[in-house]
């Protein structure tokens, strides 16, 4: 291997040679100086290279060929600088003997040329005055300087990224509908609960919530629920929903003697002070909080078996198991209880969680938290995989997943998802604009205490409690049923109908003239007859192509049985009249035959529980919701049945139990769902170039469904407009309302009085695991209208793709990337970099190596990224595999499929070939980013520069002497024992205290500190090795600070861990080999020494290694980050191989290093005396 031998920055003074890419070719000459003069030497072109040319040689030649040298240069060898007294650390300095104040001899050590010239390519460059002039102008580059095609790149990728975060914070934005929540809370903290029970007592604490006013006793009596906080979350953030399940057990369910009976108690809310730990971003702190929650589930349930701490009564079982809410990163860490070795059997069956990313860790910048991912999702498909329940230690537990949606910025909505780890017999995702009564997104931190939202946490809570139970809950079953009957809206596909299950409780008998013609029946107001009315609408026979079904809307609320409001509807069968069972079989009892002689009777089944809520659709109504200071508004009553679901019974009832004449109105109708549903099977092509349009005939029914399979993807967005609903002479019963809903996961949104309306969704997503059970065709968003039938005229619809606010839709799903994709830039940068300094021996700035990277190299590489981008696009469309049946059959089934949880993890994720141009796109950005981190860095370089050399400068009237004396050298590097010292000590701290994660920190701020010394060098120096120098040094630390945000948040855990006094070491980052390599590389350039150059075949390792470095950051780097920081360290150690190849290792000289007077007088031989 042929390698350069150089020593330091100074090294190769007066090369100038310029890589053929340059607009001047000027081949490198070596060039000596003394005293202001510069000269060729040509009988330097003889000798090989790393021969140095004796210093008596010197002496007889250094006077010649200084007529060609310019007159600027001529300038700056003059001038008196201290510090260009003592540039080469290498020059054999000579003191004469007659030299009072030691003046230096006019000699030092020729320098081997980079590139070996015969004599007469020598004279013939000597002949070249103004080429070599204005190669020495190429050669002094500014690192400021920017060619128009970087410009240009940089300018649109910076536009595209403001474009993106302008759209995000402005455009396609839900609107906050939270009303504000208030307690009066109290904690009384288990001080029990020490180290004889857990070994994390000196870090964590548990705490009882008592609701002042209304439960002070800090015994339990209920059932215990325990809040795990998520991520640097408190555990006071338990108070409004712990407060609302106090007040109302205390108002409510205490005197509902049927739900005592039931089951209800009180929710004993137990909550968890993590100190604010940070568990995003590292793994092990999750595994601690699982670990310590298991024991405090351990204890929470031993006190329920003292009596000193319960008031429990004592005929009822002791609690077995605990209820889990989980917020955000609780959420992840309440799933890895169930996977820890010290996690009680059955002791959760019931976890509800809220904004946790399921799905995939939220950044993956430690390897410990990745790993731990994998372990738990694997671990919960493979226990719902199996056939047999007792094999499946899950099969008793319940995942209700919420996310916030749209307004949640800290976790991206779409990771909530649990498609791909829970079947829907054992939970499902929900948003809050779903449920019921709710209708509005919410950030991270609402989703807490979002006052309609909690009221139904709690509602839905003590619903499924069963105190009569070991297990505090009702059978799995039946939790399913109740959490779906609160937090969806009802009208989903596996929503359940209780109207099928019920027995006839009401005795309806009416006059022969109650039956209403035709199949809809409409009332505007209530009471017209001032006596209660029956009005029956017939249920027509099955058998119509396509089905039919049952709509009904009112604005009033649906009685139950008993009570007396306005409107009760019924599904009534025909009874044959038989005497005395009218009293014995029915609780209810309604005649409404009068005097007539004929009459019919009835039974009848209340509809109430089927009821589906909407938001009200006046022209006064703006949003589903109402705000603290405004008007409660009321919602509408909604009943759909399939003809299946009421195909027992005969007549449809609507009892008008109004005495007076009151305002109200109800529409109920039989329609076809042929016409009431419709599938646009469109392209997003054709979406893209004209739209869609749609029209809602004048004889329409009330509900409308248009249903688009291609749109299903989260990273698009739509404007929906409508026109105006046109009723003529009669008063419009309600203004067109609309519900947008995708079924998976299951989100709705409402728009109220709608004309015109912002869709977006979170559909398919990017890095998103597929399905358990795989879809051939995604169902795609589906629009539901409600229109008055009373108005006869027609409504057009269009709808289009909203590109300017689909662009903020890429800032959640792919922030992360700038983690990642811009290594690709750097470190194609940093190849060129070096190919061009191997061959010509001119290190090229960090800019103008960008420059040639986006003329060659970097276009292929994004075009090659993005075939292969499609191409994963593609083959995550395709079916999964049959599962391998093992070698001749003999294991495994061959029927069952093996589904890939990992293929949608590389490159960009995406799901669909549609958005190829996503690659193009991020690579463009990130080059528009990396222009800006680099003059951000220059920026930061050259002030620092400037600072340093104010602070070297001695006051001016010194003496000369003095003052060269004084004056810091651009490199003053410390003796190698010291460098030696400081790494060993550092490294023991890694291996001992301190994660390698501050020592890599440490590294970055000494190799800015080295950059500011080699810019300040090269700017008095200026010649070829120190711009080298400075260009190399530079690109370096813009490689290390790409990596630095990789390491810093495991630095904040540490510091974090130190500020709560909690000193106990990570397990997981305390490898010395893992920055081992930065640290020397860095030691090494604080010494000024230039990487050697490699002319042999070696070189092409240094090329193929930056290449491998970009593939992995651009295909894996957004799904395993933390692997960047190995290869770049791994990048790191052959540069440290590469500086160490010049360096001569003996016994005696590493003994030079541990005797102080030797290292001090060879230090002090290479300073100026």
């Amino acid at each position: 291997m042929r390698r350069r031998s150089t020593g330091s920055a100074t090294e190769e003074e007066g090369d100038d040679s310029i890589p053929e890419s340059y607009e001047v070719v000027n081949l490198a000459l070596p060039l000596e100086r003394a005293e202001g003069r510069s000269r060729i030497d040509r009988s330097n072109s003889n000798q090989g290279p790393g021969k140095l040319e004796p210093a008596a040689r010197q002496s007889n030649t250094q006077n010649t060929n200084t007529s060609r040298e310019p007159e600027w240069r001529n300038s700056i060898d003059k001038r008196p600088s201290p510090a260009r007294s003592r540039l080469l650390s290498n020059t054999s300095w000579k003191l004469a003997p007659e030299s009072r104040h030691g003046q230096l001899d006019k000699t030092r050590s020729a320098e081997p040329p980079l590139i070996n010239m015969p004599p007469e390519e020598a004279m013939a460059v000597d002949k070249m005055p103004d080429v070599r002039q204005h190669g020495r102008r190429s050669r002094f580059r500014s690192p400021w300087a920017i060619s128009l095609l970087t410009l240009l790149v940089a300018a649109l990728g910076l536009f595209s990224l403001g474009s993106i975060i302008h759209s995000f914070t402005n455009r396609q934005l839900d609107t906050k509908g939270c009303r504000m929540s208030y307690m009066r809370p109290s904690f009384a903290k288990l001080s029990d609960f020490d180290t004889e029970h857990t070994r994390f007592a000196s870090k964590y604490s548990v705490y009882l919530y008592r609701e002042g006013m209304v439960d002070e006793d800090t015994k339990v009596k209920g059932v215990p629920v325990l809040f795990i906080p998520g991520n640097a979350g408190s555990y006071k953030q338990v108070r409004p929903i712990a407060a609302e399940g106090a007040n109302y057990f205390h108002d409510v369910l205490r005197h509902d003697s049927a739900a005592i009976e039931a089951g209800a108690r009180n929710l004993d809310f137990f909550t968890v002070d993590f100190n604010e730990d940070i568990t995003a971003f590292h793994g092990q702190t999750m595994l601690d909080q699982a670990e310590y929650l298991n024991e405090a589930v351990a204890y929470i349930l031993s006190m329920y078996h003292d009596p000193r701490r319960s008031e429990r009564d004592p005929d009822l079982p002791d609690p077995t198991s605990v209820i889990i809410l989980g917020h955000s990163m609780g959420g992840i860490v309440a799933r890895t209880m169930l996977i820890m070795p010290n996690y009680q059997a059955n002791s959760i069956n019931t976890i509800v969680t809220m904004s946790a990313p399921h799905a995939r860790p939220p950044v993956s910048f430690d390897a410990d938290i990745v790993r731990t991912y994998r372990e738990i999702n694997d671990y919960w498909r493979q226990a719902y995989s199996q056939k047999w329940a007792n094999n499946n230690p899950l099969w008793h537990v319940t995942l209700i997943s919420i996310a916030g949606g749209g307004l949640d910025t800290v976790v991206p909505s779409d990771y909530a998802n649990l498609e791909s780890l829970v079947p829907e017999t054992h939970g499902f995702t929900v948003f809050t604009s779903s449920v019921p009564n709710v209708w509005t997104s919410m950030d991270h931190q609402a989703i807490l205490w979002c006052d309609q939202f909690r009221k139904v946490v709690v509602r839905s809570l003590y619903e499924v409690i069963d105190v009569n139970r070991p297990a505090q809950t009702k059978p799995r079953a039946d939790r399913m049923r109740i959490f779906k009957k609160w937090y969806l809206t009802g009208m989903e596909s596996i929503a359940e109908k209780t109207l099928p299950h019920k027995e006839p409780t009401t005795l309806l008998t009416l006059e022969e003239n109650s039956f209403a013609q035709g199949e809809r029946l409409v009332l505007r107001n209530f009471g017209q007859s001032r006596r209660p009315r029956a009005h029956l609408l017939p249920i027509p026979p099955q058998g119509t192509p396509g089905g039919k079904r049952f709509t009904l809307l009112t604005d009033q609320k649906l009685d139950k049985p008993g009570e007396s409001g306005k409107l009760e509807v019924l599904f009534c069968s025909v009874f044959p009249l038989h005497p005395g069972q009218s009293a014995t079989l029915f609780s209810m009892n309604m005649d409404f035959s009068g005097d007539s002689l004929g009459s019919t009777r009835l039974a009848c089944k209340n509809a109430a529980s089927d009821v589906i809520a909407l938001p009200a659709s006046t022209r006064t109504t703006k949003m589903p919701f109402y705000l603290d200071e405004e008007e409660e508004l009321l919602p509408f009553s909604y009943l759909q049945y399939d003809l299946e679901d009421i195909q027992d019974h005969q007549f449809v009832a609507l009892v008008d139990k109004a005495v007076n004449p009151s305002s109200g109105w109800v529409v109920a109708e039989f329609s076809d769902n042929v016409q009431s549903h419709r599938v646009r099977s469109l392209s997003l092509r054709r979406l893209l170039a004209f739209g869609m349009k749609i029209k809602l005939p004048p004889n329409r029914p009330m509900v409308a469904e248009v249903k688009i399979p291609a749109l299903h993807s989260s990273l698009l967005a739509y404007n929906l407009e409508m026109g105006n609903q046109v009723c003529g002479d009669e008063t419009e019963l309600f203004t067109p309302l609309l519900r947008q809903y995708i079924s998976d996961p299951y989100e709705s949104k409402y728009f109220v009085n709608v004309k015109q309306a912002n869709i977006n969704l979170h559909g398919v997503s990017p890095f998103m695991p597929p399905q358990l059970k795989w879809k051939a065709v995604q169902d795609g968003l589906s629009l539901q209208f409600w229109t008055d039938p009373t108005c006869n005229s027609s409504i057009k619809i269009s709808l289009k793709i909203d590109i300017p606010g689909s662009l903020g839709k890429l800032y959640m799903r792919y922030r992360t990337v700038f983690a990642a994709f811009p290594l690709l830039v750097v470190a194609l940068v940093l190849r060129k970099q070096f190919r061009i300094y191997d061959e010509t021996g001119i290190f090229m700035s960090f800019s103008e190596s960008l420059d040639l990277c986006l003329r060659q190299s970097l276009p292929l590489v994004l075009a090659a990224l993005t075939c292969l981008s499609v191409s994963f696009a593609q083959a995550s469309s395709d079916p999964p595999r049959p599962a391998s049946s093992g070698f001749w059959g003999w294991r495994g089934n061959a029927t069952e499929t093996q589904v890939d949880f990992t293929k949608n993890d590389l490159l960009v994720g995406s799901q669909d070939p549609f958005f190829w141009f996503m690659v193009p796109l991020i690579g463009v950005v990130c080059v528009g980013v990396c222009v800006m981190v680099n003059f951000a860095s220059l920026a930061i370089i050259h002030v620092s520069s400037i600072v340093y050399g104010w602070l070297s400068t001695k006051p001016g009237w010194l003496r000369y002497d003095d003052k060269r004396r004084s004056s810091s050298p651009a490199f003053a590097p410390s003796s190698p024992r010291r460098r030696l010292l400081t790494t060993a000590i550092l490294l023991f701290l890694v291996s001992t205290l301190i994660p390698y994660q501050f020592a890599y920190l440490v590294a970055c701020l000494v190799q800015i500190a080295t950059c500011t010394r080699a810019l300040r060098f090269a700017r008095e120096a200026r010649s070829n090795a120190n711009y080298n120098f400075y260009n190399y040094a530079h690109s370096i630390f813009i490689l290390m600070l790409w990596i630095l945000p990789i390491n810093l948040p495991i630095l904040v855990v540490w510091v974090h861990n130190l500020a709560v006094h909690w000193l106990t070491p990570f397990s997981s980052h305390h490898n010395v080999l893992s920055i081992m390599p930065f640290i020397i590389l860095v030691e090494t350039l604080t010494s000024g020494k230039m990487v050697p150059r490699v002319t042999s075949r070696l070189r092409h390792l240094t090329s193929v290694l930056f290449f491998f470095l970009a593939m992995y950051a651009a295909v894996y780097g957004v799904t395993y980050a933390y692997m960047l920081h190995y290869l770049v360290n791994f990048a790191a150690a052959w540069l440290v191989a590469l500086h160490s190849s010049t360096s001569s290792w003996t016994f005696a000289g590493i003994s030079h290093i541990f005797d102080p007077e030797t290292s001090e007088n060879t230090r002090k031989r290479g300073k100026t005396p």
